[in-house]
């Protein structure tokens, strides 16, 4: 009993730690109105600057996604955590768009660092048997840390002073915490290698996964898309077309979204990826509608419907994505294979976001926001449609 109890005692302080990083990568999102007015840049510019902080994710799970199997999980996780404080150091210093460009630049890779180790180091703390609620506490720690950043930012900027600089304080000292508790947290790795034998992974779809990783790809492609526009351009239509300037309304809005997804991984749990990943393009169908409806007119409610519903089927769709591929992979490729959806989901959330800033200057914010929902519902629609005809083996 007393071995279970620190099990679980070091498998939460591992979430922790884990949801301090993720915090920090949506800390500017209630903040973007804020650094244009300051630094006179356009929609473009910050859906580009956004989009350098998912690029910076891919990268680092191409090129190290796996080093925490060779080295460890603590030297992973020091220099994930490190990238996150000198991440709030730029934002601090940033006096133009160079250093917010270093900044989101450095919490992409703390963000593609964390996510395999961090994942990985919480499930192998749990004792036997607490396989599944190890998982959920590393989902919870994921979604609710990116969660909390917008939320905390969105607060500070609303009832303290200087909103560009102390956010950004506050989670370097919550990252200084964390590093003492990663100080006392156990390593997980018993046999460990030299980091000569890391090696970047080359992503890959075996033929017999193909039929099912499809339709899950392009779920978590819209899915992570939507949440990619709620981030970036979500603060800016709020304050533009809804006169919604309160950051803290800017910020629970964006939170809302993600703890949603928190509760549709929760219930993805117990339907199952056969039932989760069709339910989860419905929530995900829903979600753009309503979207469709607030950008068409102006309903900051719908807005609000829009972010809860969007983000649970988000959160139903991913993990049922998630278990369906990880199920139909052979043992020997299926971290290849899973590291393929990570990077297609976080494509998800910089290609289109990128699209909606460059039509933004000549169709304006709801025009490129309702292109941007018309091609997202489409693929959707397509997966759903295949999910109907080709459901996911009971099996996966």
């Amino acid at each position: 009993m007393a071995g279970d109890r620190r099990g679980w005692r070091v498998c939460l302080l591992g979430g922790a730690v884990f949801a301090v990083c993720m915090t920090g990568t949506t800390l500017p999102t209630p903040l973007y109105p804020l650094y244009q007015e300051k630094f006179g840049f356009s929609e473009l510019t910050v859906t580009v600057v956004y989009a350098v902080y998912a690029f910076a994710v891919v990268g680092a799970l191409l090129l190290v996604g796996d080093a925490s199997d060779a080295v460890g999980r603590r030297p992973v996780l020091w220099w994930g955590l490190g990238c996150a404080a000198a991440s709030a150091v730029c934002f601090l210093c940033a006096t133009g768009q160079g250093l917010l460009y270093s900044g989101r630049l450095l919490s992409g890779l703390s963000a593609g660092l964390f996510t395999g180790a961090a994942t990985a180091y919480v499930m192998e703390s749990a004792p036997p048997g607490g396989t599944s609620r190890a998982t959920f506490v590393a989902t919870a720690a994921n979604m609710g840390g990116l969660g909390c950043g917008p939320l905390l930012a969105g607060l500070l900027a609303r009832y303290a002073p200087r909103p560009l600089h102390l956010p950004f304080a506050v989670h370097l000292a919550l990252v200084a915490c964390s590093a003492a508790v990663l100080l006392w947290l156990p390593e997980t790795v018993a046999e460990r290698r030299p980091p000569a034998t890391v090696r970047p992974r080359r992503p890959g779809v075996p033929v017999r996964v193909r039929p099912v990783f499809g339709p899950a790809a392009v779920a978590s492609f819209a899915g992570f898309a939507l949440f990619g526009v709620f981030t970036s351009v979500g603060p800016a239509f709020l304050a533009r077309s809804l006169d919604v300037t309160d950051h803290a309304v800017s910020g629970l809005v964006v939170a809302l979204a993600f703890f949603s997804s928190t509760g549709g991984q929760l219930a993805a749990g117990r339907a199952g990826p056969v039932r989760s990943l069709p339910l989860g393009c419905a929530g995900l169908l829903a979600g753009l509608a309503l979207l469709a409806g607030a950008l068409y007119g102006d309903l900051l409610a719908l807005v609000v419907l829009s972010a809860v519903t969007g983000g649970f089927g988000q959160g139903l769709a991913f993990r049922g994505a998630l278990s369906a591929v990880s199920g139909a992979s052979p043992p020997d490729r299926r971290a290849a294979v899973i590291s393929t959806l990570f990077v297609v989901a976080y494509l998800g959330i910089s290609v289109p976001v990128i699209g909606v800033g460059l039509l933004t200057g000549p169709m304006g914010l709801e025009g490129a926001g309702l292109v941007f929902i018309a091609c997202m519902g489409a693929l959707v629609v397509a997966a759903a449609g295949y999910l109907l005809r080709r459901p996911v083996p009971a099996g996966t």
